[in-house]
C-alpha cells in the first residue's frame, strides 16, 4: 500500500507575502492600529498597505462604526478614513451617559438639566440634555446640547445650542452656520477631555461667526481642541497623534494635560503680562456660555451578574417621573440614587435604598411575601386610551390620589425577591459634618422581563423600574415644549 504521509507529498504553509493583496489587507483589518503600526516597521513594503486608505482603513471604520453611523458621510474633502478612525475612536467613549460636575450656582447650569446623553447621528455625534418630563408619564424630555463633527478640511468643528431647540442636518458641518443658522442660535466651543471619564465643554471665542465659511473654518483650524481620549495608540508609523504633545504613560500625559488646561501661562509682573492678562478679561467678557464640567456616569445598563445596575425610570409617590441610578460596590452591596435636578437637597446625598447583601429569594416565596406583594399598589402614569388593562375598585381616597392599580401582565410576574434592610449615617459636609441616621426597609421585587420595582415597609406603593435607553436610543423620548 502507498504511504499516504509521503514526506515528498507534504504541502509548505504560505507565508504572509504569498497572500493577494486584497487578502493581506482583510487580515490586517481585524488588527487594532497599534499592532498595524508595529507590522509596518517590519518592511518598507508593508508601509503602503497599511497606509492604504480606501480598503484597510475604510473596512476598519465600517467594520468598528458601520452599523451605529453612515461612514461614507463623514469622509468629504480633506477627511481621509485613517483620519476618521482616529476620530471616531477617541470620540467612542463619549457615547452614553454624562452628567455636569459644579458650576450649580450659576444662572446657566441652574436653567438646565445636568444628565447628558451621546448618540450617533449620521456624520456627528449629538448630546442631548436630558431631563424626566413632568406631565406623570414615561415621556423622557431631550433636548440638543452638542454637535461635533469634522469640516472638509479634516478639523473638529463642535456647535452648542444654548437653547436647545435647534432642529440639527449634517449640513450644518458642510456649510457652517450660514447655512440657515445664525451665530444667536449656535456657539463654536471646544470640547477638552480630562482621561476617560472627564471633559469640559467652553466657548471657542477664536472664532468669528462672520458671513465667510472658509474664514470660520480657518479659525477652527487654528483653535480646535484635542479629541484624544486615551493616549497615543499608534495610528501611523512616526505620527503624533495623541493630541496632547507630550510622550510618557498614560496617567502622565493625563496630568500634563490637566496642568495645561489650568496653569497661568504668562508669568505676573511685566507689561506683557498685564496686556495679556487685560486682553483676556476682555475676551471673557464676550462669551455667551460659561464652561462647564461633565463626568461620566459608567456601568449604565444591566448585566447577567449585575441584574438592577444602570439608569432606570418610575413614578415616584408624587405620581412625578424621576431618574434612579443603581450602582453595585466591589463587596457585592446595592446603592440606588436619585439622578437629575431635584428641589430636596438631601436628594444627591441620602441613597433611595441601599443593602449590603445582594442575595435574592427564589421563587415559591413564602404566603406572607406573596401577601405583601399582593396589597401593594403600583406607582405608574394614569392609564391611557388605547391601553387595557383589568383595574381593581378604588376608594375615595384613591381616586382623589389619582392612583391606579394594575394587573402585573405576565412578562412582569414576580421572579427573584431582594430583602432591603439598611442602617446608615448620612454626613452632609456643606453642613459641617451633621450626621443624619436613616433606617430603610423593604423590598425589591424583580420581574421575568428583567425590570424590578422596589417598595418599603412603611407605606403600601411599589415603585416600579423602566428602561431608560434600548439598543443606544432613548426610549419615550419627546421633544421640550414651546414653553
Amino acid at each position: 500500500m502507498t504511504n499516504l504521509k509521503d514526506s515528498n507529498d507534504t504541502v509548505s504553509p504560505l507565508s504572509f507575502t504569498e497572500f493577494p493583496e486584497d487578502v493581506q489587507l482583510t487580515i490586517l483589518s481585524f488588527l487594532t492600529p497599534s499592532e498595524i503600526t508595529n507590522f509596518a516597521c517590519t518592511s518598507k513594503r508593508f508601509v503602503s498597505l497599511c497606509q492604504n486608505d480606501t480598503k484597510l482603513w475604510f473596512t476598519m471604520c465600517h467594520r468598528r462604526w458601520g452599523p451605529k453611523t453612515h461612514i461614507n458621510k463623514w469622509v468629504k474633502g480633506k477627511v481621509t478614513f485613517k483620519l476618521l478612525y482616529r476620530t471616531l475612536h477617541d470620540w467612542d467613549n463619549l457615547i452614553g451617559f454624562w452628567r455636569r460636575s459644579g458650576n450649580q450656582g450659576t444662572t446657566t447650569a441652574a436653567a438646565t438639566p445636568s444628565l447628558v446623553f451621546f448618540e450617533w447621528g449620521p456624520s456627528f455625534i449629538s448630546g442631548s440634555r436630558v431631563s424626566p418630563s413632568k406631565t406623570g408619564t414615561y415621556d423622557v424630555i431631550k433636548s440638543p446640547f452638542l454637535w461635533m463633527s469634522l469640516s472638509s478640511e479634516g478639523q473638529v468643528v463642535n456647535y452648542l445650542d444654548p437653547s436647545g431647540r435647534v432642529d440639527l442636518n449634517s449640513d450644518l458641518f458642510e456649510f457652517g452656520l450660514g447655512f440657515g443658522f445664525s451665530e444667536n442660535e449656535l456657539i463654536p466651543v471646544n470640547v477638552s477631555f480630562m482621561g476617560k471619564t472627564h471633559f469640559i465643554v467652553e466657548e471657542n471665542l477664536n472664532v468669528v461667526c462672520s458671513s465667510s465659511y472658509e474664514q470660520r473654518m480657518h479659525e477652527f483650524s487654528r483653535s480646535s481642541s484635542g479629541v484624544n481620549l486615551g493616549g497615543d495608540d499608534g495610528f501611523g508609523v512616526g505620527e503624533n497623534v495623541s493630541g496632547i504633545g507630550s510622550s510618557g504613560s498614560l496617567p502622565d500625559r493625563v496630568v500634563t494635560e490637566i496642568y495645561q488646561r489650568f496653569a497661568n501661562r504668562t508669568s505676573p509682573g511685566s507689561d506683557k503680562s498685564r496686556k495679556q492678562r487685560r486682553k483676556e478679561k476682555e475676551r471673557l467678557a464676550r462669551r455667551k456660555f460659561e464652561p462647564e464640567h461633565f463626568v461620566k456616569i459608567v456601568n449604565c445598563s444591566p448585566t447577567p451578574l449585575r441584574p438592577l445596575q444602570g439608569l432606570w425610570k418610575g413614578i415616584c409617590h408624587d405620581l412625578s417621573l424621576a431618574f434612579y441610578l443603581v450602582a453595585y460596590d466591589d463587596i457585592g452591596g446595592i446603592a440606588c440614587r436619585l439622578v437629575g435636578d431635584y428641589p430636596d437637597y438631601f436628594s444627591s446625598y441620602a441613597p433611595v435604598f441601599w443593602t449590603s447583601k445582594a442575595k435574592f429569594l427564589e421563587s415559591p416565596f413564602s404566603m406572607e411575601e406573596e401577601s405583601l406583594y399582593d396589597s401593594r399598589i403600583h406607582l405608574r402614569p394614569l392609564q391611557a386610551v388605547n391601553e387595557i388593562y383589568e383595574q381593581f375598585p378604588f376608594s375615595d381616597d384613591e381616586v382623589v390620589n389619582q392612583i391606579q392599580q394594575f394587573h402585573l401582565s405576565h412578562n412582569e410576574v414576580v421572579h427573584r425577591i431582594l430583602h432591603v434592610s439598611s442602617h446608615y449615617d448620612l454626613v452632609i459636609p456643606e453642613l459641617g459634618g451633621t450626621i443624619n441616621q436613616r433606617n430603610t426597609k423593604g423590598r425589591i421585587w424583580q420581574y421575568l422581563s428583567g425590570t424590578f420595582g422596589f417598595g418599603f415597609v412603611h407605606d403600601n406603593f411599589v415603585i416600579d423600574m423602566k428602561h431608560i435607553i434600548h439598543d443606544g436610543c432613548i426610549l419615550d423620548a419627546v421633544k421640550p415644549s414651546a414653553n
